[in-house]
Formats: C-alpha cells, sequence, structure tokens
C-alpha cells in the first residue's frame, strides 16, 4: 500500500433521529455523525411495519397507485 493517501479511519458518535446513540467507525473528518433512521428502528430489523414519509412521497404514491396498498 502506499503511504499517506488513505484516510483517517476514526471512532465518532452517531445520533439516530429515534434518540439512539452508537459508536461507528468513519473516515468523514467529524466527531458525530446524525443519521434519520438506525437498526432499533428501521421495520426491517424491529419486524414492525412503519412508512417513513420523505417530503411526502408516501402520499403521492398512494394517490398515485391507490391507497388500497399497506
Amino acid at each position: 500500500m502506499k503511504k499517506n493517501i488513505h484516510p483517517d479511519y476514526k471512532i465518532v458518535e452517531v445520533t439516530c433521529g429515534c434518540g439512539e446513540k452508537f459508536m461507528c467507525g468513519t473516515t468523514k473528518n467529524t466527531p458525530t455523525l446524525s443519521v434519520e433512521i438506525c437498526s432499533q428502528c428501521h421495520p426491517f430489523f424491529t419486524g414492525k411495519q412503519k412508512m417513513v414519509d420523505t417530503g411526502g412521497r408516501v402520499e403521492r404514491f398512494q394517490r398515485k397507485f391507490g391507497a388500497g396498498l399497506k
């Protein structure tokens, strides 16, 4: 490997929108990261169906293709 071309890898605190905090490795030059969804609140990991509406996309989809989809 070439020297002095790789970014620094550091451990930072990540804060989710649900309030969960955990440590993660990153090359981003910041002491903390914020995320909207994590493994504690994501429907795939929790098993709960939850619509994550970003900018009205879910509502727009339901108007276009019918509200019968759930």
